[in-house]
């Protein structure tokens, strides 16, 4: 396999849980082993779905705008912005949203990728 360059704004595999706007970029789907880099905005109030990856961290560069994401196994929630990274260890439930007056933009995405959840919403079917 060669270098390839992908772009946020190509067609992607949607993912509905995480915004009415995201989208798989690098995944296993196109020939990643372990990689996954999405593409996320989440207009002003919208949230992620609480979800969990069970053998991922997660890792979301904040492009622009702000919000927040929940810890919901710790019961807190961290304010976030434009230019910072939002790191979730493994196995924590979590959800992160557009909450401060302003629409969230982001990449970044599990590492590994999360083989469980594209199972779970029809983007891996090995």
């Amino acid at each position: 396999m060669a270098i390839r360059v992908f772009h946020c704004d190509d067609p992607g595999v949607p993912l509905p849980i995480i915004s009415k706007d995201a989208r798989l970029i690098v995944w296993p789907g196109v020939g990643a082993h372990t990689a996954n880099m999405n593409y996320v905005k989440l207009e002003p109030g919208e949230a992620n779905v609480p979800h969990v990856h069970k053998e991922s961290e997660d890792t979301i560069f904040i492009l622009s705008g702000k919000g927040s994401v929940t810890d919901f196994d710790h019961d807190f929630k961290l304010p976030f912005e434009a230019g910072q990274v939002v790191h979730v260890p493994v196995g924590l439930k979590h959800a992160v949203a557009a909450d401060r007056g302003a629409a969230v933009v982001s990449v970044g995405g599990p590492s590994p990728a999360d083989k469980g959840l594209l199972r779970a919403v029809g983007a891996l079917k090995d």
